[in-house]
């Protein structure tokens, strides 16, 4: 029996799906989340307070504002950086052309207007070489991606931001704890955003942290998280340690509202997750290059066929998933992820935004045209999992399948 059958038999008989993302629970985490329990405080206490703060350090930051999602800690950020700076509707954020919705939909929820540029084709991230020409009298801020664990060309965009009195908003969503050129990535912008969803590198089941150094702005998030409740007053535990008339004025604004907010917060126990997943994230991180480096060894016979992703020299690549496009023009991405799944390997397509139905309605059925790498990327750019849950076997599992599609071909 040759090595493909026999595990393509073996997958049969179990009938596993290998998914795109996944998390390992350890019994630390458990030990935390029971304690929690134990205490009964399921709302902002010393875990989410310690999460916070761990999670700032590792990323360089004085301030950490837990949120509900990564999506949420975008949307506040460019909220408070609005309010702060006094932007104006319509005012403009530069995004890249391919990310995860939400990095462009929180542009439109505050009612300014995203600018698309071209991504790199190698990195999946922005061209950082087409940024500029997009800049005029009304950007103010550029919104990098850092697309599947692989920092974007940060030096050039803190540059151009620098020339240009630019704001810089960080979205890391995908790549907590990755390194460029020696600088955590999150530390270089004025903020900076993560997700702890399920299938991200830190995870806390649902969530997200919000990054600054600037204390008014952190002040700000805070407060918008909250519904934009005074952020004199966090949590109960303010009261304690408070002379009479500190704590006079916390009781008087325990339930004053100053801005317009939502409500965006974790839970205690989300936050012990936290603290245990920071710990073991950077040993997350090496195994899941290990596997991406199994991943790579065993798909460059189809090489002709497919780009594998790159690991630049200038960063860390966290492979919080596994990129691959199609190069073979005889070859279409829908049926080699349709032959994936039926062996149970799930896949996701790489999101360029002007290729969603809502963004056709908004700007144009032909906007994608103006982004060559995006548009082809929207053809024949998909995503395998490559996370803690895996197993070797999985990996050569995945390779074998690879192998049976593209066996007819070479």
């Amino acid at each position: 029996m040759t090595p493909i059958k026999k595990y393509i038999r073996m997958f049969r008989k179990s009938s596993k799906q290998i998914g795109t993302g996944g998390a390992i629970i350890s019994p630390y985490a458990k030990k935390l989340i029971n304690q929690v329990l134990d205490s009964g405080r399921l709302s902002y206490g010393p875990f989410l307070r310690r999460f916070e703060q761990d999670f700032a350090v590792m990323h360089g930051r004085k301030f950490g504002v837990s949120v509900s999602s990564g999506t949420s800690a975008l949307l506040v950020a460019v909220q408070a950086m609005k309010e702060k700076y006094s932007w104006k509707d319509g005012d403009e954020i530069i995004v890249p052309a391919v990310t995860f919705i939400a990095t462009s939909n929180v542009v439109l929820q505050n009612r300014l207007k995203p600018v698309f540029v071209d991504i790199d084709h190698k990195t999946y991230n922005i061209n950082v070489k087409k940024i500029e020409e997009k800049i005029n009298k009304r950007t103010r801020a550029i919104m990098p991606v850092h697309l599947f664990g692989l920092s974007a060309e940060m030096s050039h965009v803190v540059r151009l931001a620098r020339k240009h009195n630019l704001k810089i908003i960080e979205d890391s969503c995908e790549a907590a704890g990755v390194n460029y050129r020696g600088k955590p990535v999150g530390s270089m912008g004025d903020v900076s955003c993560f997700s702890t969803y399920i299938a991200h590198l830190v995870t806390t089941g649902v969530g997200g942290v919000a990054l600054c150094n600037d204390p008014d702005l952190a002040v700000r998030m805070r407060s918008l998280v909250n519904h934009g409740r005074d952020s004199i007053y966090i949590a109960m535990d303010d009261d304690r340690g408070k002379s009479s008339n500190e704590l006079s004025e916390v009781i008087g604004k325990r339930f004053s509202f100053i801005s317009i907010g939502h409500s965006h917060r974790m839970t205690e126990m989300e936050g012990a997750l936290g603290v245990a997943q920071l710990k073991e994230l950077h040993q997350n991180i090496k195994l899941r290059q290990r596997y991406a480096v199994r991943f790579m060894k065993g798909l460059k016979s189809f090489e002709k066929f497919l780009q594998l992703p790159v690991w630049p020299g200038y960063a860390e690549h966290a492979f919080m998933m596994f990129p691959i496009v199609i190069k073979d023009k005889n070859i279409s991405r829908d049926e080699l992820t349709l032959h994936l799944e039926q062996w149970n390997i799930e896949t996701r397509p790489i999101f360029p935004l002007l290729g969603q139905p809502v963004y056709k309605k908004i700007f144009g059925n032909n906007a994608l045209d103006k982004y060559p790498v995006a548009k082809f990327i929207n053809e024949n750019g998909f995503y395998i999992g490559c996370h803690p849950e895996l197993k070797i076997s999985d990996i050569d599992y995945i390779v074998s399948v690879f192998k049976k599609f593209f066996e007819k071909r070479i």
